[in-house]
């Protein structure tokens, strides 16, 4: 158990906390690394799941075509060795090669199986958890209907069973589909919704038990099996600090066909979807490490050996996470008028970090893509990030600012009012995405792209969401006043949102702004250098709050038909600090984040008049002397000057900075 975990625990008053997402489910990327020549490489895949004392299953899939690009189903039941294949009916495989352990931070393999040089693979790691996901095996009796005892203790969602001594289909069973037990689908087929009175037995399952029927499918005589049980929750979960928060859903929705899906609401973001619609298409596997968004979608499916896609394509199309769910936005014709099923599992953490290198990062590095665009540079945060910030130090060039929800080919210019650039299409897959724990930088984006340019040194600010500290935010302009729902879990202190569509400055929140008395009356433009101004339209003169912040009707924060994106900050005691200061000319200001060794990085900006954006880390130099800094608002190259200075709960400003009230925000 994590220390921010015991804390909120204590605090909270509970005999302990809950299990974390990030504890029982893993999306993780990796190349192969084994030639096929002979000799067995071997690669550990560290995804943080205690897989070899809990129990779990790994399922993975290469994404690229060509070798055995199958997919491969391991769990700690019937050993590192055994597999069955979701798109065969064929029976358990014993391999020499492949996956050749679970260990107690993720899984081993050895040899060239799903390890093949030039390849690259996902693996979904589902850890065995009460709540979350159970493994159940067993020999066939042929009983009508049979008990098989599960160890979830909850509602059980969807059932997931295979035959694995002989060929046979994989029998689904699903909460929103079987009122009673004669519905069945098939994980290895894209068949829709078809009848069976005794796959599933005559019972429908219980928090302790389900059950199977006389069928070759489930409890063929002396046949082996084994089940994959996921549960449901419906604010009965017992994860996160609390013991209070839900982690996966089993529902449905209807489909009208013409790809404007209605708003699937869970309580929560999902990081993972596996979604079917009942009638004849495929079994969609959707994940936001490679890409689930309304901008760059890349799905596999269970029932097929085929490569990811790099879009929906014109009748596939199935929407994108939202703070509390899923939806589509209406390109592409969707799916048959239909109910589809899905399971979905919640994006972690669940609890506020307790470490800011946890979830934030800062790398000095240099560019190796002479324009190419097929050259790939790897920062490396330890962490799998949601938000980068990129400038040249060296050269009069724009910054460019990334994140996961927007899609790896996604870029704007925060020192611009320019709409969001899709260059991933426009310059030949380029594209910055986080992978795992490392920032993926391939090619260099434009003919003046800078975030991998050979001729430029940078510097890569990196965050990751977590609760009380950070978030991203994707919603649809409407052009009148509306709430947006986040997840941040207290107020948002400092906002920044962007019309992704359309030529407008970006808009920013602070809670510093006004003298710190109604600062959603007021804003201010992060790209300019404007002093704050009074405003109703922008934040509709009402603060955010712990689950929403408000917009007004202006086209810069919530234009009509437009998509928008915002960034949420947050104090966390010990990790940042959204805050302000007054300062003098001629004597230094001591800024108390509640820090222990200092601030790695930050943003000041004056507001009773006009200034620059200043940006600092502690990487290009946090000192007592002349500093480094950019601007965030300006294309400059990076200058030097003594702004700020070293101090453990936080900085000093020095005593020649102007006169006047700031706003700032720190990371320890």
């Amino acid at each position: 158990m994590t220390a921010s975990k015991i804390v909120a625990a204590a605090a909270s008053g509970v005999g302990g906390a809950g299990l974390d997402v990030d504890e029982v489910f893993s999306t993780f990327l990796y190349d192969g690394n084994d030639n096929g020549s002979g000799s067995d490489e071997t690669q550990i895949i560290n995804n943080g799941l205690d897989l070899s004392n809990e129990g779990g299953l790994v399922w993975i899939k290469q994404r690229n075509s060509g070798g055995n690009d199958a997919h491969f189903l391991y769990d700690t039941e019937r050993g590192a060795n055994k597999y069955v294949r979701t798109n065969s009916t064929g029976a358990e495989g014993t391999q020499s090669t492949g996956q050749s352990s679970f260990n107690n931070n993720g899984f081993t393999l050895t040899g060239e199986l799903n390890n093949y040089t030039g390849k690259d693979y996902v693996s979904w790691s589902f850890r065995k958890a009460e709540g979350f996901m159970d493994i159940q095996t067993w020999t066939g009796n042929s009983a009508s209907d049979r008990a098989i005892p599960h160890n979830l203790n909850t509602t059980v969602g969807m059932i997931i069973v295979k035959r694995l001594n002989s060929t046979e289909d994989w029998g689904v069973w699903h909460r929103d589909i079987h009122a009673n037990t004669t519905k069945v689908m098939y994980l290895n087929k894209s068949d829709a919704l078809s009848t069976s009175s005794s796959i599933f037995g005559a019972t429908n399952p219980t928090s302790t038990h389900f059950y199977v029927g006389d069928h070759p499918v489930s409890n063929n005589n002396n046949d082996t099996y084994v089940a994959y049980i996921f549960a449901h929750n419906n604010n009965d979960g017992k994860f996160g600090p609390d013991s209070d928060q839900d982690i996966i859903k089993c529902g449905s929705f209807y489909s009208d066909g013409t790809g404007v899906f209605p708003t699937v609401d869970l309580g929560f973001e999902p990081q993972f979807v596996l979604v079917k619609s009942t009638t004849s298409t495929s079994w969609y596997l959707l994940d936001t490490l490679r890409g689930y968004s309304k901008t760059g979608t890349q799905p596999l499916e269970a029932n097929a050996s085929a490569a990811e896609t790099t879009s929906w394509g014109s009748t596939t199309y199935l929407g994108a996470p939202t703070a509390t769910g899923f939806d589509g936005n209406g390109t592409g014709s969707g799916i048959t008028s239909a109910t589809v099923i899905y399971m979905a599992i919640r994006r972690g953490p669940l609890a506020a970090p307790d470490d800011a290198t946890k979830v934030f990062d800062v790398e000095a590095y240099s560019g190796n893509s002479a324009g190419d665009n097929t050259t790939v540079k790897k920062l490396t945060p330890d962490f799998a990030g949601d938000m980068a910030l990129i400038k040249a130090r060296n050269a009069t060039q724009g910054w460019q600012i990334f994140d996961k929800l927007r899609g790896s080919g996604a870029v704007f210019t925060p020192n611009s009012s320019a709409a969001e650039e899709n260059f991933a299409s426009a310059y030949s897959g380029a594209s910055v995405a986080f992978n795992n724990t490392e920032l993926v930088l391939t090619g260099s984006g434009t003919s003046t792209g800078s975030y991998n340019n050979n001729a430029h040194n940078l510097v890569a600010w990196m965050w990751k969401r977590a609760p009380s500290y950070f978030d991203v935010v994707a919603y649809s302009g409407t052009g009148s006043a509306r709430t947006v729902s986040h997840n941040l879990g207290v107020a948002p202190e400092m906002i920044w949102v962007k019309n992704r569509d359309a030529v407008k400055a970006w808009i920013v929140f602070h809670k510093g702004l006004n003298g710190g008395t109604n600062p959603a009356t007021y804003a201010m433009l992060l790209s300019g250098t404007d002093a704050e101004f009074e405003t109703a339209s922008r934040w509709n003169n009402t603060a955010p709050t712990s689950s929403v912040f408000s917009v007004g009707d202006a086209l810069q924060a919530n234009g009509s038909g437009n998509s928008m994106i915002a960034y949420l900050f947050a104090t966390v005691a010990g990790v940042s600090k959204v805050g302000s200061y007054s300062h003098t000319n001629g004597s230094a200001t001591n800024v108390d984040c509640g820090f222990s060794n200092g601030a790695r990085f930050i943003i000041i900006k004056r507001t009773d008049s006009t200034s620059d954006w200043r940006v600092f880390d502690s990487v290009r130099g946090i000192v007592s002397g002349n500093d480094n800094y950019l601007l965030l608002n300006d294309t400059d190259a990076e200058s030097v000057y003594d702004f700020v200075d070293p101090l453990s709960s936080g900085f000093t400003v020095a005593s020649n900075y102007d006169t006047g009230d700031y706003i700032f925000y720190a990371i320890a």
